[in-house]
């Protein structure tokens, strides 16, 4: 596409609706939800630009809502269409670019000022006048003097497409772009003490939800009762706060399914005799808590009572081994040698760090509870625990999230961990 075809970022369409937006913006401004002190915003963009420094890139171009939120605050259901925060070593605010109608959304969520905020017009969304809305993105790097520069791309991102990279290859030649996936995730790892909170109250958050499904289960009882329960709770929060949705919706596989732990709700009623295994997870502004509990509708057999006690074995030997300065293999390694014990062997990963997230995943992808993986655990990482045994005709599952204290494991969730009977 030819360079003189990008809409320029100070256009005058741009420049009319950033002299219109500016007098709203004063009144949006109390909207914004301060989850975090401007300085922990402020903390967060420059760790970024120091590991920009460090990888030696002159920009990155964030593309995960997850990251996104991380260094602006913006929240909204707007990653359908491209979206991306750009930070640069030089400058000290990151610049949030969307569509235009979601411009308001950054004015209401996020601590950027007027001039952080670029929209680009609708005529970019799903457009069939050869326009992209990472035209507009290029635009913005070449007005943020890094056209020429080393940019990273969340490569691997969820909602970062193929064409994305091309668009951005042809409108940008002399820019020399490089994977920059992790580099937001690594530095998210670390909770703060109130990122910390709010995963504290998801796991309020998770407890009653999964009480709420326990207590729908029944024999008889389709699974989308139980699923409306979960929801409903969900949503619903505690006495003292509501829920966030959370990035994946309640998993819930019956029956003959329970080998296959990322099933959804059927129609299907419930019958005597067979397991469901939950998984779900409490958000509390896009905070996550995950928690995984296995019920048995009627009388267990042995066998799926003799797992389950394995199982439960297991991940309190794992989370014992939790103390900072181990490694995330060594954890794993309690885990295996305690079911070896018994003739078991898994061999998925048992966990991964995770916290802040949106659709289609809460896991940060970053560090991983599996051999081979040496990251070391560090006071104030956060981590999903989920060792399930699956075979081939059941499965049982039962997870914590912890964190990472200076005296080991603190799970955020206070629930039984046992093979629940209805």
């Amino acid at each position: 596409m030819p360079h003189d075809r990008i809409r320029n970022p100070f256009s005058t369409y741009t420049k009319c609706f950033y002299f219109a937006a500016s007098t709203l913006h004063s009144r949006l401004v109390v909207m914004s939800r301060n989850l975090f002190t401007e300085s922990e915003y402020e903390r967060r963009v420059e760790r970024t630009r120091e590991r920009l420094r460090e990888e030696g890139l002159d920009a990155i171009v964030v593309a995960d809502p997850a990251n996104m939120n991380y260094l602006t605050g913006y929240d909204g259901w707007s990653f359908y269409v491209h979206q991306a925060v750009i930070v640069t070593r030089e400058r000290d605010e990151p610049v949030w670019v969307g569509r235009d109608m979601d411009g308001n959304g950054a004015r209401a969520t996020t601590w950027l000022s007027e001039e952080s905020i670029r929209a680009y017009s609708d005529d970019h969304v799903h457009s069939p006048y050869d326009l992209h809305p990472m035209d507009y993105v290029a635009g913005v790097l070449e007005d943020l003097g890094v056209a020429d520069g080393r940019i990273g791309l969340e490569m691997d991102a969820s909602y970062f497409t193929a064409k994305s990279y091309t668009r951005l290859q042809s409108t940008l030649p002399d820019a020399d772009f490089e994977d920059a996936t992790l580099l937001v995730g690594w530095i998210r790892i670390k909770k703060s003490e109130q990122e910390l909170e709010y995963m504290r109250e998801a796991a309020r958050i998770s407890e009653e939800a999964m009480l709420a499904g326990l207590d729908a289960i029944d024999a008889g009882v389709p699974e989308y009762e139980a699923a409306a329960a979960i929801y409903d709770r969900l949503i619903r929060g505690t006495d003292e706060y509501g829920g966030d949705y959370p990035s994946i919706v309640p998993l819930m596989p019956s029956g003959d399914h329970t080998g296959t732990p990322h099933l959804t709700w059927t129609d299907r009623p419930f019958s005597d005799d067979e397991l469901v295994l939950i998984e779900l997870s409490g958000c509390r502004h896009r905070y996550h808590s995950p928690l995984a509990r296995t019920a048995y509708v009627g009388d267990p057999p042995a066998e799926v009572r003799e797992t389950a006690e394995v199982v439960i074995e297991g991940i309190e030997a794992a989370l014992d081994a939790v103390e900072p300065g181990v490694t995330c293999e060594a954890v794993e390694k309690a885990w295996r040698e305690t079911i070896a014990q018994y003739g078991l062997e898994k061999e998925d990963r048992i966990g991964y760090s995770m916290g802040l997230g949106y659709p289609p995943d809460w896991g940060e992808h970053t560090a991983s509870i599996r051999p081979g993986d040496e990251t070391v655990l560090e006071e104030d990482m956060t981590f999903h625990m989920i060792p399930g045994i699956w075979e081939d005709d059941f499965g049982v599952e039962l997870s914590e999230t912890f964190h990472v204290t200076a005296t080991g494991a603190e799970p955020l969730a206070d629930f039984p961990r046992e093979l629940f009977t209805i």
